[in-house]
């Protein structure tokens, strides 16, 4: 990234549709503009959790006007995530179609735990340095997000099932705000709480620290009417709750601070931070400007000077499950050899798809911990279900697939559930994975001959020097079992 270039992060929130346009500056963000509207995409899930076409309809719109505002950045600079309602949507692939669509950007949708870290990486970049650990919290639409870390590095992540968007609709539905309803609220969230807060306590922390639009409009509340300096104590929660039940309903809240368009989901948002106050044993708290789109904005900025967490996860994985470094690094190693041979001839120099490569070559054997029987399909299950720092659901998806793919049958049936410009790019990577690891089935630390690769449409022409193939049978014996497997898959391997 050059010096002063522009970037882009967009939040699709359960509650809000965020973006900050940044520029870099001596390795740091300096934000220039930032643009927000409510949504509220969790209000259009039905009981079937599709989203209604009107809610999708006004989540184009909101993304047509952010399109607007980016057609300068360059398109590897933006990044586009989804959060809780899109993880739990039925239709959300369908409605990412569309939305990538209008904003010519790829959307990615990430775990509950990605998001906490990123959330916490954006409070920590807009914060001093404490010389502690900080406790951060995040109320989102469809989510809260509990973080511990230090510095820059989340230590331990949460994402608990409670958002102001579906508390509103459990606990305040009509707009009516009771005293057993709110009651009801807290306590709903302090069940929440309750599953982390014995490891929570253990760990300790210095300081709290609330981001989100939803603690924010309670700090201004708490600060505005007089009950608090700065920032959110538990007594001031008490006296705010108490008035906000004597109001009686959402239309009829009066509170110093208070903006109008924050009213309907303010109860909701303030009985979930009561409830954690109480069960954590808070008193008080300090409110970050910083959130999950800093976060991303951080986060992309170092994939750019190669501080990708990525890869530390990746070889996080690969020290914990006890992933054999030497035949990794040959397997990875010779597969990056076979790619640049073909990568133009069959596209796929994209940067994602090398990287999706290299992950699922480092990654292929890490199933061997459960079994060796069926190991492929054991790694492809971890890797799907893992939580993995810095990666996005489609990402661990496609790693996964390519994993899934590297031995025995071709997984046609899971390919196919790729849309139709991703599902032949996985394939090709995948059928290359295929030949490195039956290239270094023997896991021998001898080094392969000078080899070429080419490709013709659907033809791979894999060629060896003269007599080295007859001298390793082992080898001419698995590619004559591979070439059949290729043509399961409509693709054809020459060996010469």
């Amino acid at each position: 990234m050059r010096q002063g270039e522009q970037l882009a992060a967009i939040d699709l929130g359960s509650n809000s549709f965020h973006m900050v346009v940044a520029r870099q500056d001596q390795g740091e963000v300096r934000l220039l503009e930032g643009l927000s509207e409510k949504v509220q995409l969790g209000s259009g899930l039905d009981r079937d959790n599709r989203l209604d076409e009107e809610t999708q309809q006004r989540a184009l719109e909101c993304l047509a006007r952010f399109a607007q505002r980016i057609t300068g950045v360059r398109r590897g600079n933006v990044r586009v995530v989804g959060t809780n309602t899109l993880r739990m949507a039925r239709n959300a692939k369908a409605f990412i179609a569309r939305a990538e669509q209008v904003l010519g950007h790829d959307i990615e949708v990430v775990a509950g735990r990605e998001e906490a870290r990123l959330i916490y990486l954006g409070v920590a970049h807009s914060l001093a340095a404490n010389g502690g650990s900080r406790l951060v919290v995040d109320i989102g639409g469809g989510s809260s997000e509990l973080i511990i870390g230090e510095g820059f590095e989340a230590v331990e992540t949460e994402s608990l099932h409670m958002g102001c968007v579906s508390f509103r609709q459990r606990f305040f539905a009509d707009g009516r705000i009771t005293e057993a309803g709110m009651a009801r609220a807290v306590t709903a969230a302090r069940q929440e709480v309750l599953s982390i807060e014995a490891n929570y306590r253990r760990m300790g922390w210095t300081q709290a620290v609330g981001a989100s639009g939803t603690i924010k409009a309670i700090a201004q509340v708490c600060e505005e009417g007089g009950l608090t300096d700065h920032g959110i104590t538990l007594e001031a929660l008490e006296k705010i709750a108490r008035k906000v039940v004597k109001a009686g309903s959402t239309d009829a809240l009066s509170l110093k601070g208070l903006r109008e368009d924050r009213k309907p989901i303010f109860a909701s948002g303030l009985a979930i931070l009561l409830g954690i106050f109480r069960q954590l044993g808070i008193t008080h708290m300090t409110v970050s400007a910083g959130a999950l789109r800093e976060g991303l904005l951080y986060d992309l900025l170092g994939r750019f000077t190669h501080e990708d967490v990525r890869e530390r996860s990746v070889q996080a994985v690969m020290d914990r499950y006890r992933v054999e470094p030497a035949q990794a690094r040959r397997v990875h190693d010779t597969v990056m050899a076979l790619h640049r041979s073909v990568a133009e001839a069959w596209s796929l120099d994209d940067e994602a798809l090398l990287d999706t490569l290299r992950w699922a070559a480092l990654l292929h054997e890490v199933g061997l911990t459960v079994s060796h029987s069926q190991f492929h399909k054991h790694g492809a299950y971890m890797l799907s279900n893992a939580d993995l720092p810095g990666f996005s659901r489609q990402e661990q998806a496609a790693v996964a697939l390519l994993v899934r793919g590297h031995r025995r049958k071709l997984p046609l049936s899971a390919l196919s559930e790729w849309d139709d410009e991703e599902r032949e790019p996985l394939l090709r990577l995948c059928l290359l994975l295929r030949l490195a690891c039956r290239l270094h089935h023997a896991r021998s630390a001898e080094p392969l001959p000078p080899l070429s690769l080419v490709a013709d449409g659907k033809v791979l022409t894999l060629s060896f020097p003269q007599g080295w193939l007859e001298e390793h049978p082992l080898t001419q014996a698995d590619l004559e079992q591979e070439q059949e497997f290729f043509q399961s898959s409509d693709y054809r391997l020459v060996v010469i």
